[in-house]
């Protein structure tokens, strides 16, 4: 079986290490991107500098915060959604003091029951940051994600992320149990299945 989530504790003193490209994740056909599924929303942005870049599939446009920490994503899912975790794209060598050094995420209903079950500490990361979304070793249900930027690098005061995307498990067929195909021919016409 392919983890598709880096450890916390391989975090080395001087970088935070790059996890596996997002579309990488989503060819194992074990997992499937729901982010459109979702309703975003952001504490604060700059002119530009929102939703939409934030979700373009783009790693040279970005969200940038626009107000004091903490900086918000808000996911809310219109029912109670599977979600086994998220990927977050940051990087260091371009963003500097906008780059996220303390991430806080969160799960709820809603806004006003939110609780934190997951905080990363990077350090200068530069790539995907797998974040695992999983109670007794199961992905979660939940109506609604909340990513809190906690702190920059360098004291920065707002922030720049590049991309989000959010996975729910894959469901194994009722019918029968069909192999995983993961040839690039084969993913093409998955949904034909």
């Amino acid at each position: 079986m392919i983890h598709y989530y880096l450890k916390l504790e391989m975090t080395t003193p001087n970088k935070t290490p790059p996890g596996v490209d997002s579309k990488q994740l989503e060819r194992t056909g074990t997992i499937r991107e729901i982010g459109s599924q979702a309703v975003w929303s952001l504490s604060s942005c700059k002119p530009g500098f929102g939703v939409d870049q934030l979700r373009d599939d783009n790693l040279e446009t970005y969200w940038q915060s626009d107000g004091s920490q903490p900086h918000l994503v808000n996911i809310q899912f219109r029912r109670k959604t599977t979600v086994k975790g998220l990927c977050i794209y940051a990087d260091y060598k371009s963003d500097e003091s906008y780059t996220p050094s303390k991430i806080s995420v969160r799960v709820g209903n809603n806004f006003h029951n939110l609780q934190e079950i997951r905080q990363l500490e990077l350090v200068e990361p530069s790539g995907w940051i797998h974040v695992p979304l999983t109670a007794h070793k199961k992905p979660i249900r939940t109506f609604m994600i909340q990513i809190a930027v906690l702190a920059n690098h360098q004291n920065g005061r707002d922030t720049h992320m590049r991309q989000i995307k959010v996975y729910t498990p894959v469901e194994e067929s009722s019918i029968g149990k069909f192999p995983r195909c993961t040839t690039i021919d084969f993913m093409m016409h998955r949904f034909i299945r």
